[in-house]
């Protein structure tokens, strides 16, 4: 019942991180971190997440070759009439523990992201969905290394990086050594944050936006 009950917080967070990806990323784009009138409202109103694109946007898939060889989907942008178009921005997309890339298909947050210009890729993690385990991630330098490799492959420039919970062991060692490689970060209560104390959590310069508590034992302010 209580890894259920986990899943269902979980999936909840993943959820409102589609909503708020909807609402947040124009003003990230634009460099302001100023919350809309609907972000505002979202402690007094519950807020549904946006309807499903009307645009029909394909999702491919491929595998990375490396140690551990990675899955991952993506969703290109297109306009109005489902032509490709340049990205807006690059939102790359982990997952929990409970989950995989392909959650973030199910759930329509890569063709939300896509019809609204943007180019989102979802990676499968080392030991979930079509990502095969390896001893090769078993330290945080493998795992920064892992993230570095996925993203220069895919020629991700400063993008946006969305990690739920479990992949705090992933993203917040990456956050620490290449933070100037992100434009914007998304953490959904992750873990792995103990490991680093506030003062350096406050010399990262990244637009940050932190959802569903903060595992450090004490407060973190990133630059706006």
């Amino acid at each position: 019942m209580n890894f259920l009950r986990n899943r269902l917080v979980v999936l909840g967070l993943v959820l409102l991180a589609t909503v708020l990806l909807y609402l947040l990323l124009p003003s990230i784009r634009q460099g302001s971190m100023e919350p809309s009138l609907d972000v505002q409202r979202m402690g007094l109103v519950a807020v549904s997440p946006p309807p499903p694109p009307a645009i029909n946007v394909s999702v491919r898939t491929g595998q990375l070759p490396g140690d551990p060889p990675l899955f991952f989907r993506e969703a290109l942008p297109v306009d109005g009439s489902g032509r490709q178009i340049l990205p807006r921005l690059q939102v790359v997309l982990l997952h929990g523990q409970a989950f995989s890339s392909k959650t973030w298909e199910e759930l329509g947050t890569l063709a939300l992201l896509a019809t609204n210009g943007y180019q989102a890729l979802a990676v499968d993690l080392p030991g979930f969905g079509n990502s095969p385990d390896s001893d090769a991630v078993k330290t945080d330098q493998h795992r920064v290394d892992l993230l570095g490799r996925f993203m220069e492959a895919l020629g991700v420039r400063t993008a946006v990086l969305l990690s739920p919970s479990m992949s705090g062991h992933y993203s917040i060692p990456f956050l620490m050594k290449h933070s100037a490689q992100l434009h914007g970060f998304i953490p959904i209560a992750p873990v792995g944050t103990r490991s680093y104390t506030p003062q350096q959590y406050q010399s990262i310069q990244v637009r940050a936006v932190i959802l569903g508590g903060w595992d450090s034992g004490s407060s973190a302010e990133m630059s706006p």
